[in-house]
């Protein structure tokens, strides 16, 4: 089975890979690999070969992602490359970045803090599912610099249009930028055709790289205004390169970047998104029963392979949370009263039926 792939405990039922993913064990192996080499000849691995291995990891990845090698850096994770983006995009007083009010606090708090420091507005807007592009857009003004949106929300875990909503910034002539810290394995993603400008995704998450792997894309026009999280060896020769400048920054450990092929190599082997995506709308359905409650995506279109349901009035949400894991070892989010449950290659029916059944004995359903 796949889940014996994996370092799972196998006492808990785990429903909750949307939050930090899970390495198997082949993927480990490959990155401790590279790790012993490195210990083996340390100035040799990092000085002269470092950058032909950085440079091999990238390629099976930009193909998997449908991008240019060189169109694409390592960052240690999507919130790095969306910092990297929001300190490098030079805002003027009133200018405003327009989002969703569905976005990931971590990387709602960049965008207020480069908008402050600027003089400029974090503009977060409702986003009505029924018309998601015409109600995100009624919020632009003349002074919208940029769009961000996430591909898949966290919390809400909603997978948004987020090709429709690039081709309007285009059109209106504003930079787009995504975060897909949930996409890459969780649902189909080619970087070239979807139209943003610049996007931040995780290989950690559904890719299952180990933690530490993440990406930055940027459009080739948009390489030359990206700043690095620091400035290091990278900005020599007159400002390095995109790639230069991004990845190196010091020394570091790069093990998990160069782990990137093999967990492209494992989920290509075992994944099978469409029986995760059926037992997540399959998930859908019976929680809402349970639960009774409405599901907070409105339709099968919003769905990947996460799905969030509200839970009922009057239950709270954090000992809930508490009860699940401490009673029944069933490990899920309940965020701001919403349960989300994440169905990785590993899960099957049986994790859901367990779920259903704590709930049932919690809620007394």
């Amino acid at each position: 089975m796949t889940r014996d792939l994996f370092l799972l405990d196998p006492d808990v039922c785990f429903l909750n890979h949307g939050s930090f993913g899970a390495t198997p064990e082949p993927v480990l192996a490959a990155a401790e690999c590279r790790r012993r080499e490195l210990e083996r000849r340390p100035v040799e691995f990092l000085q002269r070969r470092l950058d032909g291995l950085l440079a091999a990891a990238r390629a099976p990845l930009a193909a998997y992602l449908g991008a240019g090698v060189d169109d694409l850096a390592f960052v240690a994770n999507a919130t790095t490359g969306v910092n990297v983006v929001a300190r490098s995009l030079r805002l003027e007083p009133g200018d405003e970045v327009l989002s969703t009010a569905l976005e990931y606090g971590a990387c709602d708090l960049t965008w207020e803090h480069w908008c402050e420091r600027a003089g400029a507005r974090y503009v977060r807007r409702p986003l009505d599912l029924a018309d998601p592009v015409g109600s995100l857009f009624a919020g632009a003004t003349e002074r919208t610099r940029a769009v961000y949106v996430s591909h898949v929300t966290s919390k809400t875990a909603l997978v948004l249009p987020v090709a429709e909503i690039c081709a309007e910034a285009r059109r209106r002539g504003l930079l787009s930028v995504v975060d897909g810290a949930h996409a890459p394995a969780q649902v189909p993603l080619d970087l070239a055709a979807l139209g943003a400008d610049l996007y931040s995704g995780n290989c950690h998450k559904w890719l299952c790289a180990p933690k530490g792997c993440g990406f930055l894309w940027a459009r080739p026009e948009h390489q030359p205004w990206l700043e690095s999280p620091i400035v290091s060896w990278g900005w020599s020769e007159g400002g390095g390169t995109f790639v230069s400048r991004i990845e190196k920054q010091g020394t570091d450990d790069p093990a998990a970047y160069l782990a990137a092929p093999a967990a492209v190599a494992f989920v290509e082997e075992h994944d099978d998104r469409e029986a995760s995506r059926a037992l997540a709308l399959e998930a859908r359905g019976a929680l809402a029963g349970l639960l009774g409650t409405e599901p907070v995506a409105p339709d099968e279109r919003y769905v990947g392979r996460m799905v969030s349901i509200p839970v009922p009035d009057g239950v709270d949400g954090d000992e809930l949370k508490r009860r699940l894991y401490d009673e029944h070892r069933v490990e899920i989010p309940v965020t701001d009263g919403v349960l989300r449950a994440s169905f990785a290659m590993y899960n099957d029916r049986a994790d859901l039926e367990r779920l259903l059944a704590a709930l049932s004995s919690i809620l007394g359903r």
